[in-house]
């Protein structure tokens, strides 16, 4: 264990589902706490590929001087329990609680514990935008692409721990609550704290990346979340990949295997399944000269962790006919604001589905 892991500060304990949330406390640790060794907490998911890139940045975490402790934490009936009892006593003791996705379950159950009065959230891409917004509009929690479907059974017999989760997020006199985020906000709730994630720590950690003279794609999971149809995607990927000269395309880690398979065949692209979030990838290169993706949080990301080359990010609009009958209302809105409020990047007119 490295000796900042010992350091003498503030007991900070951060919980993470996500290889992208551990590389953002990474950035924040950088930037508000440097020399100062966290406990990472990881409750694992289910899916192989998030837990392989959860794996490698566990690694990083370990070399920056951070304790990382690995929590099996849906790995059946009982885990749940288990994880919980095992955490009380470093939840009861921490002085400062970071948190990857204040949208989860597991996270505002373990809010519920915790009597800290010092608590961060740090970027989770574009659900950082909604949590804030929905704070600031003291509205219920609940992730962007199902607002406006009804609670399930599930949620409802859940609506008191996320009622509590929200107020416990409210910053009142003498407790804490702080937004690390590289997404533009614009609703701020008063007394909540934001500071910028300008991907500092990648920046000197990685790179500069080669630059190749072709084009990369960048994939999103909006099939799988049920906002937009395979076919019209598939088609969407396939013209973008032929009008850009594209020879890859990086898959995200939620995307369906079959998805990628058609993908693969019908399009001729390269599917690369990458090892670590896209920002650290791109940054080590070797990376494309023209970057191309659909509205996700990468079109804020990559710019940042890739300021001073000559890569360009561009971003093709979702078109309100890629929709699928089951989208949230305010998919289209969303969608198109993402895309919209982000810096740096040269904006593509939708391509037709052919």
């Amino acid at each position: 264990m490295s000796p900042r892991a010992g350091n003498t500060g503030p007991r900070t304990l951060a919980f993470v589902e996500s290889p992208v949330q551990l590389l953002n406390v990474l950035e924040w640790a950088h930037a508000h706490a440097p020399g100062a060794g966290l406990t990472l907490v990881v409750l694992s998911p289910v899916d192989p590929m998030t837990r392989g890139q959860l794996r490698r940045m566990a690694e990083l975490a370990r070399e920056e001087g951070h304790q990382v402790r690995w929590e099996e934490a849906r790995g059946g009936a009982t885990a749940p329990f288990q994880t919980i009892g095992g955490l009380m006593g470093p939840l009861r003791r921490a002085e400062r609680i970071v948190m990857g996705d204040p949208f989860s379950r597991y996270v505002q159950l373990l809010l519920t514990i915790t009597r800290t009065r010092d608590l961060v959230v740090v970027d989770d891409g574009t659900a950082t935008m909604e949590f804030v917004g929905q704070l600031a509009r003291g509205e219920r929690l609940v992730r962007w692409h199902r607002k406006g479907s009804r609670p399930g059974p599930r949620d409802l017999v859940f609506a008191p721990v996320s009622s509590a989760a929200r107020r416990r997020l409210t910053p009142v006199e003498g407790r804490r609550v702080a937004v690390f985020s590289s997404m533009p906000i614009d609703e701020v709730p008063e007394g909540v704290t934001v500071s910028a994630n300008d991907f500092a720590w990648t920046r000197s950690r990685f790179g500069p990346p080669r630059i190749t003279k072709g084009a990369d794609m960048v994939g999103t999971s909006l099939v799988e979340t049920g906002v937009v149809d395979g076919d019209r995607y598939l088609q969407a990927v396939s013209g973008l990949a032929k009008a850009h000269g594209a020879t890859r395309y990086f898959a995200h880690r939620r995307e369906s295997a079959d998805k990628l398979h058609r993908l693969a065949v019908e399009t001729g692209l390269e599917v690369v399944r990458p090892d670590l979030p896209l920002e650290l990838i791109a940054r080590r290169g070797p990376i494309g000269r023209t970057i191309l993706s659909f509205p996700s949080t990468v079109v804020h990301t990559l710019p940042l962790a890739l300021v001073g080359t000559d890569v360009r990010v561009s971003v093709c609009d979702i078109d309100p006919s890629w929709l699928t009958r089951t989208a949230s209302p305010r998919a289209q809105g969303f969608l198109s604001g993402v895309t919209g409020s982000a810096r740096d990047v040269h904006r593509l007119a939708a391509v037709a589905a052919v």
